[in-house]
């Protein structure tokens, strides 16, 4: 467990969501998702992924039109807007970014779905979200707050009884190798000098926050190899227009690369990416698998 208090955390992590959208336009999706895509086979492009992974996490949360969302450190709106646009949520998304705030109500306005988007600014630790919702998504999202039992409560209390929640991290594979190298520079740099704060642990600790916040898992998904395409076509990316990431955030080419190559060098070796579906149910899911 970080000694950083959970204001410290946001100050740091902010780092990182406070550069420019145009920057993750070069290298990202075309709605900006900052997580891994869904490759359905090897001629499935960027874009496409991004969008099978969101009709993926809406498949997972039982989504069938209408519900009411939150959308826990929700980047530059992808699974915000796509929700209210294709699912017609009604999406309340949380972000410690002024930045993406900003973006996403300015996309949301264009999309015609402002009526459907309500943003909070700040950390999702503080911020005082009303009423009930039938689910909430957290994508890559709690590994920067501190005290992952205590979000996942503030989760649980916040869902309706039956509601349901998806949740995506990357992980170090076991305990193990989260002893010898989670500490090492490669891997700092990641967590420290890209992110500002990330903690990250293994699968276990995940599950035991889960449990310990009173839901009932129902889903464990191995996105690894998605990840890690999806971080290659970022990485291709970048390399393509260096001159273009100088331009818009001088000096950001050769981390963010450094960044990439690290992540995508672990997977397998000492890190991984899930996905863990759940429900606030005491007996869990009532229709057979």
């Amino acid at each position: 467990m970080t000694s950083l208090t959970p204001q410290e955390a946001y100050q740091a992590t902010n780092r990182h969501y406070e550069l420019p959208a145009e920057l993750f336009g070069i290298y990202l999706d075309q709605r900006l998702k900052y997580s891994s895509g869904l490759y359905a086979d090897e001629h499935t492009d960027l874009d496409q992924a991004q969008t099978d992974k969101l009709h993926f996490v809406a498949r997972q949360l039982g989504l069938t039109g209408g519900e009411r969302l939150l959308d826990i450190g929700c980047g530059w709106g992808s699974l915000t807007l796509f929700m209210a646009r294709e699912y017609g949520c009604r999406v309340t998304g949380v972000t410690p970014s002024r930045p993406q705030a900003e973006y996403i109500r300015a996309q949301a306005e264009k999309a015609g779905v402002a009526g459907l988007v309500t943003l909070e600014l700040g950390s999702f630790t503080d911020a005082e979200v009303a009423g009930r919702f039938d689910a909430v998504t957290l994508l890559g999202s709690i590994v920067h707050m501190p005290n992952r039992t205590a979000v996942l409560r503030k989760v649980y209390g916040l869902l309706r009884p039956g509601g349901s929640m998806y949740l995506s991290e990357s992980c170090f594979k076991d305990h193990a190798a989260y002893e010898e190298f989670s500490r090492r520079p490669g891997t700092k740099h990641v967590t420290e000098g890209i992110f500002g704060f990330a903690d990250m642990v293994p699968l276990s600790v995940l599950v035991e926050a889960v449990e310990s916040a009173g839901f009932s898992l129902t889903d464990l998904t191995d996105l690894t190899a998605h990840y890690h395409r999806t971080i290659e076509e970022w990485e291709r990316r970048v390399e393509a227009a260096r001159d273009r990431v100088e331009l818009v955030a001088p000096g950001m080419s050769e981390p963010l690369i450094r960044y990439l190559r690290t992540a995508n060098a672990g997977w397998g070796y000492t890190t991984k990416h899930y996905a863990l579906s759940a429900l606030k149910s005491r007996m869990g899911p009532t229709e057979a698998p």
